[in-house]
């Protein structure tokens, strides 16, 4: 994610990429009520229902640079120098993974269940005060 800033003399700036993530991770980890409701919620239900593991094929995608076809020529005095026009698509490949099968599941019980705690105590499923 880029953002474009218009500076006090019209020009344009890029903000880093890293401040949208640092944003999205410090909203996405709620607030300090929530997350002491979470880890209680996560330690009961990691007992109620319990992690189970199978290695299973999962399908992944890497980047690869791979020429259009097109080719870009620039001619500087007598010489001219082309080189090929690049694309960066996304490969799927599948690779052999250890997995919780039981993850969704459980995180989805983690979830409500911090919701509920929340509501009760705070009066919101986000442990807002």
């Amino acid at each position: 994610m880029k953002v474009q800033v218009m500076g006090l003399s019209g020009t344009r700036k890029i903000v880093a990429p890293a401040l949208g993530v640092v944003l999205l991770v410090l909203s996405g980890c709620g607030t300090p009520e929530y997350r002491v409701e979470r880890t209680q919620c996560e330690a009961e239900w990691m007992l109620k229902i319990p992690p189970v593991h199978r290695q299973q094929p999962v399908t992944k995608y890497r980047s690869e640079r791979r020429p259009t076809g097109e080719t870009k020529c620039e001619t500087t005095g007598v010489t001219t120098l082309c080189q090929p026009v690049m694309e960066t698509v996304s490969v799927p490949y599948q690779t052999i993974e250890t997995v919780d099968i039981r993850k969704t599941q459980r995180d989805a019980q983690i979830a409500a269940c911090a919701a509920r705690a929340c509501a009760a105590r705070y009066g919101n499923s986000k442990c807002e005060t």
